[in-house]
């Protein structure tokens, strides 16, 4: 059922008995002119708040698709920047992502401002739609009451059709629009549960103007973000399939960090918080640092929200077209001192600009992806920490010295191990056993968590028990 009095709508459960039809999904594509609450109608849609919403024009600013449902059939809804006729600069970039977005729709929504009424820029939209020959459904946006439901009805005059009256801010209308998307959308496929698994999800972040977007688009082989030389233009994280090394990866390019989240305000606050959801979504991070300067504070913050994440790592420094010897000097020293932390993350350098060395970056996923997921019999886990136990046992404090009575594998993605020990191990030699752990065992490209349970002391008549 749908909520029209200012809930979320809710989604009807889908019929799981039926089999899902082959081909991909159908795509409905949201446009209109800027700030007509594309983005709102979008969350909406999709049943939560995902798009970022700003009461500014030109929040969106790239093609940004979500996966949708409705009365159990799956549909994606792509979201778009504003369209105008006659822009110029990033506003057009921005303008031909929206008519791209048309042109690979299957149904366009045509969002208009119901308090404003039809304008110069909504006419000359209509006469763009018109040349798609895609179906549009038109929507009067901002419909929040009946008074402002009568004065919609004069959208009519854009030749479209009927308009729906919706206010995708409080859900009025939002069952009506939906019920005729699916009307005018080709057969859906049916939503299976426990599917196989898809495309391995990778997260490009990075800090503003680093390059995420020169990159998705050369992997994509097409303008899939807007690109421009000012930084900040990635607001909404980009999802895209692409082929990289022979394989389908789902990329997802995401906004430029520039302070904490907690910091942020505005636009760039929802667009960190996106950020930091995509990276939990992935399965490995693509930090790009630009290798032409130095590594920054806020480098070191992204990376410490990957690991913290406990996702696969591959760095990779961008621009090294731009890089000469002075700086190769200056940046080793820069990894020796600035990444010494984590030494076992992955590291490539290339140019999402000439296409230098991005071949690499595929068997690069696929090394972080078989490390994070990499899984240690308890047998050889427990021979080979006996025989590195013998040869460099824990140091004395004290007088006594700790033992590491067992070791098991806890989980994978990340790898988790737990030592069951007679007493709590220095930080220090903790940290010996997991160099060493890596040293055996690979783990590159991966973080590894180690987690000690010391034993209990005896209590009169009871049995030790381990503790975390």
């Amino acid at each position: 059922m749908s909520e029209d009095n200012g809930g979320w709508v809710e989604l009807r459960e889908p019929d799981l008995d039926i089999e899902e039809p082959s081909g991909p999904q159908p795509v409905v594509a949201v446009v209109g002119r800027p700030n007509v609450g594309k983005s709102t109608l979008v969350n909406r849609i999709i049943g939560r708040r995902q798009a970022v919403v700003e009461d500014v024009p030109g929040v969106t600013r790239d093609r940004v698709p979500y996966d949708a449902q409705w009365t159990g059939r799956a549909f994606t809804v792509v979201d778009t920047g504003g369209w105008e006729p006659d822009a110029k600069d990033r506003a057009a970039a921005i303008a031909a992502q929206a008519e791209t977005a048309v042109a690979t729709a299957d149904v366009v929504v045509f969002v208009v401002d119901a308090m404003v009424g039809s304008t110069d820029v909504d006419e000359a939209a209509v006469k763009m739609l018109r040349r798609s020959a895609k179906p549009v459904i038109l929507v009067a946006n901002k419909t929040d009451n009946t008074a402002i439901e009568m004065e919609a009805t004069s959208l009519w005059s854009l030749g479209l059709g009927e308009p729906y009256p919706v206010s995708a801010l409080h859900g009025r209308g939002s069952g009506e629009l939906l019920d005729a998307i699916m009307e005018a959308l080709p057969e859906a496929p049916k939503i299976i549960e426990n599917r196989p698994r898809g495309p391995r999800r990778v997260a490009l972040v990075g800090r503003p103007n680093v390059g995420k977007s020169s990159l998705l688009n050369r992997f994509s082989g097409e303008e899939r973000a807007v690109v421009d030389a000012v930084a900040g233009t990635t607001v909404d994280p980009v999802d895209s399939l692409v082929e990289i090394g022979g394989d389908v990866w789902q990329l997802v390019d995401t906004a430029g960090l520039r302070k904490r989240v907690g910091k942020a305000s505005g636009t760039e606050y929802y667009a960190s918080l996106r950020t930091a959801s995509a990276i939990e979504a992935a399965e490995v991070a693509v930090v790009l640092l630009d290798a032409s300067e130095p590594i920054s504070e806020q480098d070191q913050r992204i990376l410490s929200m990957v690991t913290e994440a406990g996702r696969a790592l591959v760095i990779a420094f961008n621009k090294w077209d731009l890089v000469d010897a002075d700086r190769r000097y200056y940046l080793d020293k820069e990894i020796d001192r600035e990444l010494r932390r984590i030494p076992w993350a992955i590291r490539l350098n290339l140019s999402a600009q000439t296409g230098r060395a991005v071949d690499k970056l595929a068997p690069a996923l696929r090394k972080a992806l078989a490390s994070w997921e990499t899984r240690v019999p308890t047998a050889q886990l427990n021979q080979w920490l006996t025989a590195l136990v013998q040869a460099t046992p824990h140091p004395v404090r004290g007088g006594r010295a700790p033992k590491i009575l067992f070791a098991t594998q806890a989980g994978v993605a990340p790898p988790r191990f737990v030592l069951f020990t007679t007493a709590p191990l220095d930080a220090g030699y903790q940290r010996f056993v997991e160099r060493k752990l890596r040293e055996e065992f690979g783990f590159e490209g991966s973080p590894v968590e180690i987690s000690v349970r010391p034993r209990k002391k005896l209590g009169p008549g009871g049995r030790g028990k381990a503790h975390g």
